[in-house]
């Protein structure tokens, strides 16, 4: 899933919780609209499309339940995997109309991770992630009229009552230890830290293989961005504080890493999973909020209490260049994250490994979104 936690420094702060309005808007109205590639869009979208016939996905405030997708759901489902890319832009065209979201809008990026790891401890690999204790409980609040729950964690003690969980300096310190909830171990502290602010990652084994392991639970304590701690302190300039720049500054201060890394009390618990080669056309990313593989520069981690996951969305950041142009791109709604709250917030899915985390470490921009309605009517 998305980042569970807070983004990074500069990311602004959350909207009022007011709905903004949505304004109809032709594909022309979308600057490059005839040039993009929606291949990928199309992919993510197949990957929703069995949800959204099951009417699995809960009603974000936009109003656009599951059922408004079924035909378009149905469509996607019956057209060859492989298309033209013109072909992929005529589909959505047919079967959506574009509606601009009349709020600032705001882009940042996050990955799966790619880290040499060991299922079992070994010299080398002493530093572990794991899997969520039995004794840890998800709580569901009782959220807004139409608005879904906002779980908590908390732990559960022996008389049947709740209290905090331990934070991260007491786990790391030993809270967890001796009770077998270890499901693999990493060699760097630091490549485990990311991992947790990331939500997910594939393993390198010693033996060639991957696996993967997902977001599965949270400590429920509040996420403490450290870049935020840096600058804020003066140690870290504002436009150092990407990815790559905290993994210099934790590398240059190794006697101050840990109390760092200690200030984000949040402490993730993951699952293992297969890392199977899908079908062909299939997306072959971690699985999102949504229960669908992610598909790299395709998915959207978004607000659900506004959006349904499955939702198209045009995503316009022209300060932001990828591949020596400005982001433009159609994605779709397929993870979530704490962080990311409001109509116009999305944090994009750049793919696995070093490059896709380069790209994401350093995507902050301000961006407008487009949400695709599906078409009253609309038939082959």
């Amino acid at each position: 899933m998305a980042s569970p936690d807070a983004p990074a420094p500069g990311v602004p702060s959350p909207p009022a919780a007011s709905l903004p309005s949505l304004s109809p808007v032709s594909f022309d109205a979308v600057e490059g609209w005839s040039g993009f590639h929606a291949g990928p869009a199309l992919a993510a979208f197949r990957a929703s499309a069995p949800a959204l016939l099951a009417g699995t996905p809960e009603t974000g405030r936009f109003g656009l339940g599951p059922a408004r997708f079924a035909g378009a759901a149905a469509a996607v489902l019956a057209q060859p995997v492989d298309i033209p890319q013109d072909e992929a832009r005529r589909f959505f065209e047919r079967w959506f109309q574009p509606m601009r979201i009349e709020a600032e809008g705001f882009l940042t990026g996050y990955y799966e991770p790619l880290v040499e790891a060991s299922l079992t401890r070994t010299p080398r690999f002493g530093v572990p992630l794991y899997g969520p204790p039995a004794d840890l409980v998800r709580i569901e609040n009782e959220g807004e009229p139409a608005t879904p729950a906002t779980p908590t964690f908390h732990r559960r003690l022996t008389d049947g009552s709740l209290a905090d969980y331990p934070d991260r300096a007491a786990i790391e310190a030993g809270a967890l230890a001796g009770r077998g909830l270890e499901i693999a171990w990493l060699a760097d502290p630091v490549d485990a830290f990311f991992i947790h602010v990331q939500g997910s990652a594939r393993l390198v084994l010693e033996d060639g293989r991957t696996v993967r392991v997902g977001y599965a639970a949270k400590n429920g304590h509040r996420f403490t961005a450290i870049g935020r701690v840096l600058v804020t302190e003066g140690k870290l300039a504002l436009e150092e504080a990407d990815m790559a720049g905290l993994r210099r500054w934790l590398a240059a201060h190794p006697g101050e890493r840990r109390a760092l890394l200690e200030r984000n009390r949040s402490f993730i618990f993951f699952r293992l999973l297969p890392d199977e080669a899908p079908g062909a056309g299939t997306p072959h990313g971690p699985i999102g909020a949504a229960g669908v593989p992610l598909t790299a520069m395709a998915s959207l981690a978004v607000d659900r209490t506004l959006h349904t996951f499955g939702t198209p969305v045009i995503v316009e950041a022209p300060g932001l260049q990828v591949d020596g142009a400005p982001f433009r791109r159609l994605l779709v709604a397929q993870d979530t994250g704490s962080a990311i709250l409001g109509a116009a917030r999305g944090d994009l899915f750049t793919g696995s490994g070093e490059a896709a985390g380069a790209l994401a470490g350093r995507i902050r921009d301000a961006a407008r979104f487009t949400l695709l309605h599906p078409r009253e009517g609309a038939r082959p």
